[in-house]
Parts: C-alpha cells; sequence; structure tokens
C-alpha cells in the first residue's frame, strides 16, 4: 500500500492539469433524417411475463417494507402468514424477515429465498433470480453479522485484559510508592 501512495504524488501533477484541458467542441447537428414507418404491433396477448416484470412490483415492496417502523412490519408478517403459501408470498415474508432482524430472522428469510430459488412451480420462474439475488445477500448480511459478533467478543476479551493490566499497574506504582526512599549515593572521594 506504501508503494501506492509514493508513487501517487508525482502523479498528481499530471492530474490537476489534465483537469484543465478543454474537451474538443461537439460534432454539428446532422441533418434530421424522417424516422421510418413503423408497422404497427398486433394486439396478441401475452403468453410470457419477463422476470423483470414480475420482479418490479417485489422490489416496489421491498422499498415501502423499508419505511415501516418494527411494529408495522410485524403486524405486515403476521398478515402475511396467514396467507396460502406462493412463491411470491415467501420472497415477501423473506423480505419483512431480513428487515426485523430478530434472533434467527435472516436464516429463516434466507431458507424463504432458498425455497423460490430451487423451486420447480411454475408461478416462481418469473422471480427465481429475485430469489437467488435475495438469498445472497442475505448470506453475505449473516456472514458479517457473525463476524461482528465475534470481533465484539474479541473487543470485549481485550478490554477485559487492558483493566487487569491497569490494575496490575496501578499495584505496582502503589507498591513503588510505598518503597522507603533510598539515600543519595555517597561520594567516593572523601576528605582529599
Amino acid at each position: 500500500m506504501t508503494s501506492k501512495l509514493t508513487s501517487l504524488p508525482p502523479l498528481l501533477p499530471l492530474l490537476l492539469l489534465s483537469a484543465c484541458i478543454t474537451a474538443p467542441p461537439p460534432p454539428a447537428p446532422s441533418p434530421v433524417m424522417p424516422a421510418p414507418a413503423v408497422a404497427p404491433l398486433t394486439q396478441t396477448p401475452l403468453t410470457h411475463v419477463s422476470p423483470q416484470d414480475e420482479a418490479a412490483p417485489l422490489l416496489a415492496y421491498h422499498q415501502s417494507l423499508r419505511r415501516m417502523a418494527q411494529g408495522e412490519l410485524l403486524k405486515e408478517l403476521s398478515g402475511l402468514s396467514l396467507q396460502q403459501a406462493t412463491p411470491k408470498l415467501s420472497l415477501q415474508i423473506g423480505m419483512i424477515l431480513m428487515l426485523t432482524r430478530g434472533n434467527g430472522d435472516l436464516a429463516r428469510a434466507q431458507a424463504q429465498f432458498d425455497s423460490v430459488a430451487t423451486s420447480n412451480d411454475q408461478a416462481a420462474q418469473g422471480i427465481k433470480p429475485l430469489a437467488q439475488l435475495l438469498s445472497s445477500h442475505c448470506a453475505e448480511a449473516r456472514r458479517l453479522s457473525e463476524h461482528v459478533e465475534r470481533l465484539t467478543a474479541q473487543l470485549k476479551e481485550n478490554q477485559r485484559k487492558t483493566e487487569q493490566l491497569n490494575e496490575m499497574l496501578e499495584g505496582l506504582k502503589a507498591i513503588e510508592r510505598n518503597l522507603p526512599v533510598r539515600p543519595p549515593p555517597q561520594s567516593s572521594q572523601g576528605g582529599r
């Protein structure tokens, strides 16, 4: 890292100089050509809904969940729990569990997402990519949460050891204060 930092100062004047160079003027507009005629689309019923079309309402639902308070999230979760299970409902429940962050909620959310991601149900096909993304997000959040817990435990242990060392140091200082004062050393010259 220090090698990157040491090579940066010589580049700094070049970067500043390059920022002062002006861009060339934009090209002159080309003459406007009429748009080609497009045949109107026939009105056929949609037989396949793209995954984006199925994911968009779920993403909007997730955004609305993020604005809710904990109590509202729990109320929403209890309402969804009463409905018949569908892949979409599993994603919604998982989204709520991601935000409640109770003990084990991230694992439960990931299980909901994984069930949709591995489902063979036709209703899950359009939302599988979203389920996989949310599942990987939960896995990463769980990994980070466990890492934070380990670091917190290490911090507490280090604080405890620091307090013990401070107590020992204060004890040594107290012993040192209670030691008798030594007389200054006598000079060896005597009376010469």
